[in-house]
Order: structure tokens, then C-alpha cells, then sequence
């Protein structure tokens, strides 16, 4: 087994509580789909949002789906002028027999724009 880091990303409409909730749960739950991941396989997450992001911490989402033994930590991004607004990102630590290549980062609703050489 190698240690890997899945990259990813979405974007939410407005600055809500459910809205980040939502919004991360669909991206974890993505990650994991598309690496074949079980929370076994996660070292950590780092999750950052944006600075116009403050209404939840996103990584409740990661919780709620079962990462209670996953270290998580949020953190907010850098004030980029003209960076992409409400934008949460993360970054998975993982155990996996795949190589490099064969990782799928995930990009999602409007952080597709972010990454449109890898964005599903």
C-alpha cells in the first residue's frame, strides 16, 4: 500500500449551513465512490473554504458519514482577488495499492472550473 492525496472541490450557491453540508457531503461521498474507498483507507482530511465560507465547518459533513476516527482539520483559504467565490476544497490522505495515476481527484458544480483537465 502507497500513501496517496485526493484533491477536490465544489462550489456552493450561498454562504449556509446546508448548503456546506450538502455541498461536502456529496464531494467525500464522491471521492470515496470513485476511489473505492472505505474510511479504513483515510489517513486525514484537510478541508479549506474559501473566506466568504463561514457558516459551517465543512468537515461535520465527513462526521456525519462516519469519519469518527479520521483526523480533520478546516482551515480557509487565502483572499485571492478574483479567486472563484464559495469554494470548498479538500485534501485526503489515503492508503492505496493504486497508482498515482490511476487517482481520481473529484471536481464538482462550479469548482469544475477550477480544473477542467481532471473535472468530472
Amino acid at each position: 500500500m502507497a500513501v496517496r492525496a485526493v484533491r477536490g472541490a465544489t462550489q456552493v450557491d450561498a454562504d449556509y449551513r446546508d448548503q456546506i453540508l450538502e455541498a461536502t457531503t456529496e464531494l467525500v461521498s464522491a471521492v470515496m465512490e470513485r476511489n473505492e474507498l472505505s474510511t479504513d483507507d483515510v489517513i486525514s482530511v484537510i478541508f479549506t473554504t474559501t473566506p466568504d465560507l463561514t457558516a459551517e465547518f465543512p468537515a461535520l459533513a465527513a462526521r456525519k458519514l462516519g469519519f469518527h476516527e479520521v483526523p480533520l482539520l478546516c482551515a480557509s483559504e487565502i483572499a485571492v482577488p478574483a479567486a472563484l467565490p464559495r469554494v470548498i476544497r479538500l485534501m485526503a490522505h489515503i492508503e492505496t495499492s493504486r497508482p498515482r495515476s490511476a487517482v481520481q481527484h473529484v471536481y464538482l458544480r462550479g469548482a469544475t472550473a477550477l480544473r477542467l483537465d481532471i473535472a468530472q
